[in-house]
């Protein structure tokens, strides 16, 4: 969008410099013009129940994608269990309008989820595991998910209530990380958010 056209608006929430320069950035068109801070206070009123956590003990580059995916989705906030710094490439600047949250390992997570009342779940094709297609899908919890290529450490799993698996039929053990992370995601959504009030999707 280019600049604002004719008179400005008389409206706290938009961005001057946006205004005087045009909004280029990847935000729906009812975002055009807002501010950051505006937009974050307005996804606030209406976050969903669902967390996002991942393990972060080798800069795996996934983690961007999965941050853009939590925001699409509207997670109320992403976690990350590790190491704090995190390559945000993939994430194409979609952390700024997400509560991004850093915990030193599993059992830190796991104890913040305790007194948040949030039920930890894991993400991970391991053995026990609970299809996802078939688990009962809490309103209120965290799903975390692991490395790509290593799944969750044997520590995260021990501190998940539950671990649910991704279904799959072809040869490889698993797939990627980012798209489990959407997977389990919009499992959630058609779980709460469809099945409840099917006209809520943001466009």
């Amino acid at each position: 969008m280019g600049a604002w056209p004719g008179p400005w608006p008389d409206d706290p929430r938009l961005d001057p410099d946006l205004l005087r320069d045009g909004d280029r950035r990847n935000v729906v068109d009812g975002y055009r013009y807002w501010s950051v801070d505006a937009i974050v206070a307005d996804l606030d009123t209406r976050r969903h129940g669902f967390h996002v956590a991942i393990e972060n003990f080798g800069h795996d580059f996934n983690i961007g994608s999965v941050v853009r995916t939590a925001n699409a989705f509207q997670a109320a906030a992403v976690h990350i269990v590790g190491r704090k710094r995190w390559n945000r490439r993939g994430a194409m600047v979609t952390d700024r309008y997400l509560h991004v949250h850093h915990h030193e390992d599993p059992a830190s997570l796991a104890a913040w989820c305790e007194q948040q009342d949030l039920r930890l779940v894991g993400i991970d094709n391991v053995p026990g595991a609970t299809a996802i297609e078939t688990a009962s899908i809490p309103e209120r919890c965290v799903m975390l998910f692991g490395q790509e290529g290593d799944g969750l450490s044997a520590e995260a799993q021990h501190h998940c209530r539950e671990v649910w698996s991704i279904s799959q039929f072809g040869s490889t053990r698993s797939i990627n990380a980012g798209a489990a992370a959407a997977i389990a995601m919009h499992a959630w959504v058609r779980r709460h958010v469809f099945d409840q009030v099917p006209d809520r999707v943001i466009r």
